[in-house]
């Protein structure tokens, strides 16, 4: 059997897909680009920091803090881009997102106070807006037909997970063989480049929805249609994915080096992404029995089930096998969550529903590095892998225990239309 026979069902909806929308290609690149800090900069402030400063928990913290203001200012940027254009925004964003960017690498560098540090992580996170949910909205608008969404959001899904089998080898050779800043500062750089790139692309632009589109009054009512209970129950338990994301960074670079190759850490961590890449390719294609909100308890156990292997890891060939199952449970988790939230909520408020999930996200990674950081440094990086363990275990708790808020609808988007936030610092 021919490679083409085997993958031509697999990649033939995708490479259709931008077939039929002009300027596809090029908008879904600059977002990849754009999207290349959500690994690098966690696990660079872990290599900056830990450099400079030899505290993992310390590293944990400003990382976390940069993830925690990203969250906060995600929703806020989407709001803003929904009522004045994606493009002028993100212009002002990125401005923003390279100058404290660049200055929390000096001051980490230059030995300055440690306050400075939090602060200026703090308003690097507010600088970055949630690209994935802004690169959705272009789809989104482009396609009318919901399985062609799926499959475009499918896609995006595939893009993060390349991010973060790309960015994690790379800055953890540079902060690891060049110096402690390097793969931190290389976020920065890529991040503003594919940002304003993005901006440029005016074209395929989403147009600028009216404050009343939808609603029947002000900023209130729109934050209220955003966040439905579905929503709020996939923020909830996305909180438990999102620290198994932050808590992987710290662990798995501690672990790597307590055996003697700290450069090895970034490829498993690109290997736990590259089992979520093999599902999520997979699962934007298949055509699935069930409802979107069935779809979703289920894999959330999965997530929490693959997780559990974590605490077998005693060498890193053990890491990379566990790390790979609990991967193929990441992407459709978060496909299937995500997707559930936009069939809850009205299409006008899609791109701030679709921030709030990364919100939710965000702040489980903020969660993730402040534990984890804390658990090698008291406990030792093997036994640390308790924190996403347990961690993942509680996203399959919450999700059960939400289930009966998730039959409520809006009289809105189509059942089948899918989506998926990838992010967080962690992604």
């Amino acid at each position: 059997m021919s490679p083409r026979t085997v993958l031509g069902p697999l990649l033939g909806p995708y490479a259709h897909l931008f077939r039929a929308v002009p300027g596809a290609a090029w908008f879904s690149l600059a977002g990849w680009v754009a999207r290349l800090p959500l690994p690098m900069l966690g696990l660079g402030a872990v290599l900056l920091v830990e450099g400079y400063s030899g505290s993992y928990a310390l590293a944990g913290a400003v990382s976390g803090t940069l993830a925690l203001s990203a969250a906060v200012a995600g929703p806020l940027w989407s709001r803003a881009m929904d009522r004045r254009g994606q493009g002028a925004v993100l212009r002002r964003a990125m401005a923003a997102y390279l100058v404290t960017g660049l200055s929390l690498v000096a001051v980490v560098v230059g030995d300055a106070p440690t306050w400075t540090w939090f602060l200026l992580a703090a308003l690097t996170g507010a600088s970055l807006p949630n690209i994935g949910a802004m690169v959705r909205s272009r789809w989104a608008a482009a396609l009318a037909d919901a399985e062609r969404r799926q499959t475009a959001f499918a896609f995006e899904a595939v893009v993060d997970e390349v991010v973060f089998v790309v960015g994690p080898p790379l800055v953890t050779v540079l902060g690891t063989l060049v110096a402690p800043a390097a793969g931190f500062t290389t976020g920065i750089v890529l991040g503003t480049v594919g940002g304003l790139w993005l901006a440029r692309q005016r074209g395929t632009e989403p147009a600028v929805v009216p404050v009343a589109a939808g609603t029947t009054g002000g900023a209130a009512p729109r934050r209220t249609a955003a966040l439905t209970p579905a929503v709020l129950v996939v923020c909830a338990a996305y909180l438990g994915v999102g620290t198994v994301f932050g808590a992987m960074d710290v662990v798995v670079v501690g672990f790597a080096e307590s055996v003697g190759a700290p450069a090895l850490a970034g490829l498993a961590l690109a290997l736990y992404a590259g089992g979520s890449l093999l599902a999520g390719l997979a699962y934007g294609v298949a055509r699935l029995r069930g409802s979107l909100a069935a779809r979703f308890l289920v894999t959330a156990v999965a997530f929490g089930l693959a997780a559990q292997a974590l605490w077998a890891v005693s060498s890193l060939p053990l890491l990379v096998g566990a790390g790979f199952l609990a991967g193929l449970a990441v992407a459709p988790v978060l496909v299937s969550g995500a997707s559930l939230a936009e069939s809850r909520v009205p299409r006008a408020a899609l791109t701030e529903a679709l921030a709030w999930t990364n919100t939710g996200l965000t702040l489980g990674v903020t969660a993730g590095s402040a534990l984890a950081g804390a658990a090698v440094d008291a406990w030792g990086a093997q036994r640390a892998f308790a924190v996403p363990a347990l961690a993942a275990a509680a996203a399959a708790l919450i999700a059960l225990a939400g289930a009966p808020l998730l039959r409520t609808r809006p009289a809105a988007p189509a059942e089948g239309a899918v989506s998926r936030v990838g992010d967080a610092v962690g992604g």
